[in-house]
């Protein structure tokens, strides 16, 4: 298996594509817009710079990395031959089904296809083939090149097979998979998205400030990064969205989505993506936030 496919060259899509290139894959960059694919394979050199900064890797391992990633627009080109598909495009059931229904027209009877889906079921995506047996959960971590955890999610009719075969391809890449059963949020947005929604919570009943929130985690909980701010980095209407998904699954209102949330996601606050979420991300703001963050 040396010949893959990435669909979404967004901020997990190109993060993928980076990885599996830098393991020495092939790898077809599928978006339906050229400007994204553009803008993903700038970000992908612009991470191997950061790389090459720290003395992790060479100019020669830019180049060869950057060579074997081909960005296309055309889905059924770019699957064409591939023994392996990874789907990274937006948290939508509707879309991903739409693209998995194309897959099964245009990969070959023998090719995997997997989902990098954060909290949607793999077996209902996997309903849209007729191939079930060959469609499984590769939930990578952001940012993608550096995190090492890769969760495998077993949609109901994922072969033993495929399941061996893509937790040994994930420990090729450098990764540590580990396998989960295919339930709403599975194991780390199961655990992830209730804290970030009550830290939300705990700001919209104005028990204190976004600063004070994230540094009582940062400070007493030993965390990396607050969970206001981590809810920024993933983007606001990434966390609603898989919130939505365990909603509906599980029909228990502790995953219900906080109205401050859904509010900001309305009126465009998305966190760093859109400029501005619990955080200021402006130009002018930049530096000194980002700063702050890991003080």
């Amino acid at each position: 298996m040396k010949n893959i496919a990435v669909i979404g060259a967004g901020t997990m899509g190109n993060g993928i594509a980076h990885t599996f290139a830098q393991s020495g894959f092939e790898v077809q960059l599928i978006d339906i817009s050229a400007q994204a694919l553009e803008k993903g394979i700038a970000t992908i050199a612009k991470n191997l710079d950061r790389m090459i900064a720290k003395d992790t890797i060479s100019e020669a391992d830019k180049t060869a990395t950057l060579a074997r990633i081909n960005p296309t627009t055309d889905l059924k080109q770019g699957v064409n031959g591939v023994s392996l598909v990874v789907e990274a495009a937006t948290e939508n059931i509707d879309l991903k089904l739409d693209i998995f229904r194309k897959l099964e027209e245009y990969c070959s009877a023998e090719t995997i296809l997997a989902t990098n889906t954060s909290s949607i079921s793999v077996t209902r995506i996997a309903s849209a083939t007729r191939r079930a047996n060959k469609v499984i959960g590769m939930h990578f971590m952001n940012p993608v090149p550096l995190m090492k955890l890769v969760e495998i999610i077993r949609g109901y009719d994922t072969s033993d097979e495929i399941a061996n075969t893509i937790i040994s391809l994930s420990e090729q890449l450098g990764k540590v998979p580990v396998t989960v059963n295919d339930y709403p949020g599975f194991v780390a947005n199961r655990i992830l998205m209730p804290m970030i929604n009550e830290s939300i919570e705990t700001l919209y009943h104005g028990v204190a400030g976004v600063a004070e929130i994230d540094t009582v985690m940062k400070l007493g909980m030993a965390h990396p990064m607050g969970p206001l701010q981590l809810a920024d980095f993933i983007g606001l209407d990434v966390c609603l969205s898989i919130l939505n998904v365990m909603y509906d699954g599980f029909k228990n209102p502790k995953y219900a989505p906080c109205p401050l949330l859904v509010n900001m996601v309305t009126a465009g606050k998305l966190g760093v993506k859109s400029g501005e979420g619990f955080y200021d991300y402006s130009e002018s703001k930049k530096a000194e936030k980002i700063s702050s963050m890991f003080l």
